[in-house]
């Protein structure tokens, strides 16, 4: 059943992290229950539930918060929940009559989990803002992109999930963790500009330290270095190479024809360009394909630069099961593995509303409860 099995967990639907957050725990074997709303976030509602994978795994109810019933029924949820995960800007869970204070008026135990990009303090706390401004001020996307060129945007990835929806999750795990012992909950303040700083901390050690320059593709892990970053092949594709230790240095130079050549130093920052234009021209001398059967496998730490629509049939992506696959449609397999408490198989999210009913009733409400609930607008 999972690691989590028995923790219950309430999200109050949002968009980008806190849904990603509640299905790392969902992946875990958590029963998490949705509270959807009318319209409902981004991606989810509307879309082929096959397709909603942030949404994959839990059960979902449909109420209107804006409703005073819909909100007694999220406070009777609290009761037999362990967590629950919001997404707004500070104080409008307050407005809505289901903030910390009064949840864990209903429950002690309950940890409550706030997922922003600013926090629920300081000067920003109430702007709106998006993944590319919260890695902005952490100098992540400064960092990211080619020399002399602008910064790349490194999908949403550092921000909304890395630095959000994970730390989000683990923020959860730990405060679980925490009440467990103490009988005590909390709120777990998950803010993407601190989840990116986190990340960036090996970046920050080295700049202070000297080792990293404040510049783009200048240093040896942003692809300054030649012998860490990503080469054209001869059919426009793309491979990537990180050999970093000298051993590794010495097999890649062996295995580009360079082995019995006199080159700088490898770590001589001087000659990183030259040197990369000359590999740059022996790896277009060859495809993609020719070039994994030279080093795939290698201990030259390299691999090809696979597209969307390539990833499923790599044979190590394969072998690992890295990715499920059911009626056609393929999404990642939860991580990380366990070994005596295995993730359970993912299970199709579910239309909004489609287990509204049903956890009603596990709350203990009748037939006639329901349908007052329904009459009042306060069900979806």
């Amino acid at each position: 059943m999972g690691p989590l099995a028995g923790i219950r967990i309430v999200e109050i639907e949002g968009i980008g992290p806190g849904p990603f957050a509640a299905m790392m725990l969902a992946d875990m074997g958590a029963d998490v229950i949705r509270v959807a709303r009318p319209g409902g976030g981004a991606f989810g509602l509307a879309m082929n539930p096959k397709l909603d994978f942030s949404n994959r795994g839990k059960r979902c109810m449909a109420l209107n918060l804006k409703n005073a019933a819909a909100v007694d029924v999220v406070l009777r949820l609290v009761e037999s929940a362990d967590g629950l995960i919001e997404g707004y800007r500070p104080g409008v869970m307050e407005k809505l009559g289901l903030g910390p204070e009064g949840c864990l008026a209903r429950n002690p135990r309950l940890v409550y989990g706030r997922m922003t990009g600013w926090g629920q303090d300081g000067p920003l706390a109430q702007a709106a803002g998006h993944d590319i401004n919260y890695i902005s001020l952490t100098g992540a996307l400064h960092a990211v992109g080619e020399k002399d060129g602008p910064p790349v945007v490194p999908l949403n990835l550092i921000g909304d999930f890395g630095g959000g929806g994970m730390l989000l999750a683990y923020g959860m795990v730990c405060a679980l963790l925490s009440a467990r012992g103490s009988g005590s909950g909390q709120v777990v303040d998950a803010a993407m500009v601190d989840g990116a700083s986190v990340l960036m901390t090996m970046m920050y050690a080295a700049f202070q330290s000297g080792f990293w320059k404040n510049a783009r593709g200048a240093n040896m892990l942003d692809g300054g270095a030649h012998f860490y970053g990503v080469y054209e092949t001869a059919d426009r594709k793309y491979v990537s190479i990180g050999s970093i230790e000298p051993q590794f240095y010495a097999l890649l130079l062996e295995k580009l024809g360079l082995g019995g050549e006199e080159l700088p130093q490898q770590f001589d920052a001087r000659h990183w360009e030259s040197l990369r234009q000359r590999i740059a021209a022996i790896f277009r001398s060859r495809t993609r394909e020719e070039w994994c059967a030279v080093m795939e496998g290698s201990d030259i730490c390299f691999a090809p630069v696979l597209g969307l629509d390539e990833i499923t049939s790599h044979e190590h992506i394969r072998a690992r099961g890295t990715f499920i696959e059911e009626d056609g449609i393929w999404q990642p397999a939860p991580a990380p593995r366990f070994s005596g408490t295995p993730a359970p198989r993912p299970q199709q999210a579910v239309v909004s509303g489609a287990d509204t009913e049903a956890v009603l009733r596990e709350l203990g409400y009748a037939d006639e409860g329901i349908a007052a609930l329904r009459d009042a607008g306060a069900m979806v």
